[in-house]
């Protein structure tokens, strides 16, 4: 049996551990990651119930997107199981009416064209602009990725996305060392969203990631791991 602190890099939308493989290398060396799949289920309880499942009893965890909000739904359920706590491009709100409306075409696009043309529609703004044309290997990898994934796979994190709850009302509970971070030029969850977010946790540390999208794990990688192993040398209560 392991003696080393277990961490666990919950993937976002679409994502599995190829999104966190430069956080895997940095990691692995000192501590036990876990990379969990979250293509089973479609709701962000149902997520969270399953990271829980095959944790060990005390843990640190960070989220990037939707993986974000799963780790406060795990919070949300063992409170006291967490030991550290990490938010990265990601947000604490309700989703509003006009969100619907957007998801739903992308839903249309992997229903009706197949996972390759959502990657096509999907990705651009996930990640500084020029990014795709620019690093062909970081391209390919990105659309793997998602092409490994499909339509179902699409609708049930979608909808565990429409339904999720506020999580704002959780943030003022957590106690424990917390890092937000966020890509500079993150579009669909930008720096100020985070602001709020790392305001609310006591003893929050903030990072923005320089030119970074939303895939701030994969497009500023040294960065994103030397917040990830300052964060995890933060020493714990208990």
């Amino acid at each position: 049996m392991s003696t080393r602190e277990t961490v666990i890099l919950v993937p976002g939308l679409l994502c599995d551990a190829d999104v966190w493989t430069h956080q895997l290398a940095a990691l692995s060396p000192l501590y036990d990651v876990i990379v969990p799949d979250l293509t089973r289920h479609d709701s962000l309880p149902g997520m969270a119930a399953h990271i829980l499942d095959g944790a060990p009893e005390r843990f640190s965890i960070i989220g990037h997107s939707m993986g974000g909000r799963v780790t406060l739904e795990v919070f949300r359920l063992a409170p006291q199981r967490v030991a550290r706590i990490g938010l990265l491009d990601t947000g604490v709100h309700p989703a509003p009416p006009e969100e619907l409306p957007k998801r739903q075409a992308m839903l249309d696009i992997s229903a009706g064209q197949g996972m390759t043309a959502l990657a096509d529609a999907w990705l651009p703004p996930m990640v500084r602009p020029g990014l795709l044309a620019a690093d062909p290997a970081l391209r390919a990898t990105l659309y793997a990725m998602i092409e490994r994934m499909t339509p179902a796979i699409h609708r049930q994190q979608i909808t565990a996305l429409i339904n999720r709850p506020d999580a704002a009302p959780l943030l003022s509970q957590i106690a424990c060392p917390a890092l937000v971070g966020v890509g500079e030029l993150d579009l669909w969850s930008p720096p100020d969203q985070h602001v709020p977010i790392a305001e609310a946790i006591a003893g929050a540390t903030m990072v923005v990631f320089e030119r970074a999208g939303h895939m701030a794990p994969m497009e500023a990688p040294e960065a994103v791991n030397a917040a990830l192993l300052e964060w995890m040398a933060r020493p714990v209560a208990g």
